[in-house]
């Protein structure tokens, strides 16, 4: 495709840019998706481990799938999809967790989020961590909790945010991969890999959309960067657009890193459990036994515990996780464990982190950051979604959402 015929350019080959990219090829539209990566799916990816089984390491969960677009993706691709309830919706194993110490934690942690519901819609935007019982003895693991949820601890969460996230509570898996799903939806588009845009210049009467590879150009292009990508890309715009700036900066991404390791004589745990490695702090990591039935443990780090850990390299999550592993089954089990697999997303150029949050008191910029500007350039990801932000169909959504933007101002200007 020459440069020329490319009507619409979209910035990045992520959920959102998928998606978009698929609504206006559906409707003849000529768009490119631009990727820097060299695989489409951004922070879904899912790799193959060395005993063959297909791992996500980013996006692994469905989430809201009773109404999630992506099942239907993942049917249409012959996907098979795993119905097993997630291990936080089941009871933790007691080993160092007693049963009556969990069910007074959920007891709190249930208070605890209903807080923030009551709070969040009447009174001015805190600071989810002002809402905790002060002293509480639960009050690290539900800021542990947080982490996982939205990849920062409680002190910088906006109450309002928090609250605005819709979930169904419907959680699923893709056997073959969820990140696996999200890059094939990708295979029919028009798609330039290794390709960093550097700048977008919206002062002519075309978009300049300027790479490596040269200068792309374009009636109209839809950014789906990550936030992290936005807020620290001086010069991105020319002229400069300081709103987005403003929005991206206040919707950081917070981090969670998921770190795989094999296990030996797994059958003695059962399929689909969890623990916590411990309950007493809120650096700690939280170990799903057995995903799928596999001979495996997914630790799943969050917030300030995955960044300290990505700063001391990958070692430094596999020390953690045995160190606490050990703590919990005794000291032979770490002969039982091995790494397979880590991605630092923190330390990923071009994601800098794993999904959004919004700090306190800017809720609303979700909505700045979606807003078109001029008709032709249009923003879309997870972290332009009011309720479904830090979630693969939250990308899908405003991906389409977008691409209806760019439908419309096409046609109203050909209408002219």
């Amino acid at each position: 495709m020459a440069d020329s015929d490319i009507e619409t350019v979209i910035v990045g080959g992520g959920a959102a840019g998928i998606a978009a990219g698929r609504r206006l090829k559906n409707a003849g539209v000529k768009c490119l998706i631009v990727e820097a990566r060299p695989r489409l799916g951004g922070r879904a990816w899912t790799i193959t481990d060395p005993s063959g089984f297909p791992i996500d390491l980013g996006c692994g969960w469905l989430h809201s799938a009773d109404r999630n677009p992506w099942v239907a993706v993942a049917e249409e691709q012959r996907k098979t999809i795993d119905k097993t309830p997630p291990p936080w919706r089941r009871s933790s194993l007691p080993i160092g967790f007693p049963i009556g110490g969990q069910k007074d934690f959920l007891k709190n942690q249930e208070e605890f989020f209903a807080r923030i519901s009551d709070r969040a819609q009447t009174d001015p935007d805190i600071a989810a961590a002002e809402l905790l019982t002060p002293g509480g003895r639960w009050n690290e693991l539900i800021n542990a909790i947080a982490t996982y949820i939205s990849g920062a601890e409680l002190d910088r969460l906006s109450i309002r945010d928090f609250d605005n996230f819709e979930d169904t509570g419907v959680n699923w898996r893709i056997v073959e991969g969820y990140g696996a799903t999200i890059a094939a939806c990708g295979d029919s588009l028009s798609v330039k890999l290794n390709c960093p845009v550097q700048r977008i210049d919206h002062r002519g009467k075309r978009l300049k959309i300027e790479t490596p590879d040269g200068t792309i150009e374009a009636e109209k292009v839809i950014i789906t960067l990550p936030t992290t990508v936005l807020a620290e890309s001086a010069g991105f715009f020319t002229p400069s657009l300081p709103d987005k700036t403003t929005a991206a900066q206040n919707l950081p991404l917070g981090l969670d890193d998921k770190l795989f390791l094999s296990l030996e004589n797994a059958e003695e745990f059962e399929k689909d459990s969890r623990l916590f490695g411990a309950t007493d702090r809120t650096a700690t990591a939280t170990y799903h036994l057995r995903p799928f039935g596999r001979p495996q443990i997914e630790a799943y780090f969050g917030g300030q515990c995955a960044a300290d850990l990505e700063a001391n390299g990958e070692d430094a999550f596999f020390d953690f996780a045995v160190s606490q592993l050990v703590d919990l089954f005794g000291s032979k089990f770490a002969q039982r464990v091995k790494p397979i697999r880590i991605h630092r997303w923190s330390a990923d150029p071009f994601a800098r982190g794993s999904y959004s949050y919004a700090i306190p008191g800017m809720a609303d910029c979700r909505a700045a950051l979606a807003a078109p500007v001029d008709g032709r350039l249009f923003f879309a990801g997870e972290a332009c979604s009011r309720g479904d932000f830090s979630t693969a169909h939250g990308g899908w959504e405003t991906g389409v959402t977008a691409a209806e933007q760019v439908l419309h101002a096409r046609n109203s200007t050909h209408r002219v």
